[in-house]
């Protein structure tokens, strides 16, 4: 039987709620298929960082390095600087366990009326894979003078051959995995030096895969053509940044973005991959026991199928698309359930 070592990060807001919900569905499926699962839950974020100035402990990077997967809900409150939880927690994991793979499945659920209206779960079928190492969000810049007249910032995005020839590698085997087309996402015509070298590795990958569909889409057309076009896209290649925003646009197309899961994915293991949803923390709504934990669930779906449980995975996610088609939602995404009803619902059908 295989056994899992697996850390758990509520980190801060919803996460306290809906991560222990994704922790159920997990201890449930590996009961159901046959594998075990040795959590160990950490209390790093924001409210860490209140009490003890960083947002995880002393030498935490080199216990987590031991973990399987990370399952992590969300970081982030009020009443800390909201640049701080990139710097100190996301990111930092990120790039030192080389997760440049940023994996966000867009695909409208059972039951689920889209934004769009007239656009089908046949339509509405893809996969936003964000280059999340390097691009827009190295933080390699700048503030001088800032109070002066005369003061300026810069931001350095930075783009290597190796971290953008490992990202469509991953891309191209994806699509042919599903329905072989790649749209590499860019903005090459005005960042001339960066994004046209991107576009030219790409297409230097791109030769390598005939058997794969292979355009090129600037940002403000794949903007629109999300909205009025979902069903052009297959596997989506684009930046760190604008990943970011397009997958969260994939995520509203679904209907709410507490549908959205995702993986930050090192596909080599040599270090834990992490898996949360494409959400925030939502100190708003926190305590209220409303929060989606559909998004949460999902991403532990998809830590399963990483993990190699690929049946464990498919019952999950069918077992979300059984609640979603029972109308057990919450209110988000237009129901009147509570998050443990959700979650129970899930539970039930798995």
């Amino acid at each position: 039987m295989k056994n899992y070592k697996i850390a758990v990060v509520n980190g801060d807001g919803i996460g306290h709620e809906i991560v222990p919900m994704g922790v159920e569905v997990l201890e449930a499926a590996s009961a159901k298929f046959g594998f075990k699962l040795a959590i160990t839950s950490f209390p790093f974020g924001a409210g860490y960082y209140q009490e003890h100035g960083d947002f995880m402990a002393e030498g935490a990077m080199e216990e987590l390095k031991s973990f399987d997967a990370i399952l992590f809900g969300a970081v982030g409150l009020p009443a800390v600087d909201d640049t701080l939880p990139f710097k100190l927690f996301t990111n930092k994991v990120r790039t030192a366990f080389k997760q440049y793979v940023n994996y966000r499945p867009v695909k409208l659920l059972d039951g689920i009326q889209s934004p769009l209206g007239t656009k089908t779960q046949a339509d509405i079928d893809f996969v936003v894979i964000r280059e999340n190492n390097e691009g827009e969000f190295v933080q390699n810049g700048r503030v001088m003078y800032g109070d002066e007249p005369h003061g300026f910032a810069t931001d350095t995005s930075l783009f290597t051959r190796v971290g953008i020839e490992r990202i469509a590698h991953y891309s191209f085997k994806l699509a042919r995995k599903r329905r072989s087309k790649v749209t590499n996402v860019t903005k090459s015509n005005t960042m001339i030096n960066t994004l046209a070298y991107w576009d030219r590795v790409i297409g230097e990958v791109a030769a390598q895969y005939p058997d794969v569909e292979y355009r090129k889409m600037y940002i403000d057309a794949a903007t629109a053509n999300f909205v009025l076009h979902p069903e052009y896209f297959d596997v989506v290649l684009t930046t760190n940044m604008l990943g970011d925003i397009l997958s969260d646009l994939g995520g509203a197309i679904m209907g709410s973005l507490g549908f959205g899961p995702s993986g930050n994915l090192n596909p080599e293991r040599t270090f834990p991959s992490m898996f949360e949803p494409i959400h925030g923390s939502a100190p708003d709504i926190a305590g209220k026991g409303i929060a989606n934990p559909i998004g949460q669930i999902w991403s532990a779906a998809i830590m399963l199928e990483h993990l190699g449980e690929q049946a464990a995975a498919d019952a999950i996610v069918a077992a979300i698309n059984q609640t979603t088609a029972a109308g057990v939602l919450t209110t988000d995404a237009g129901g009147t359930n509570s998050t443990k009803e959700v979650a129970q619902s899930i539970l039930k059908f798995l």
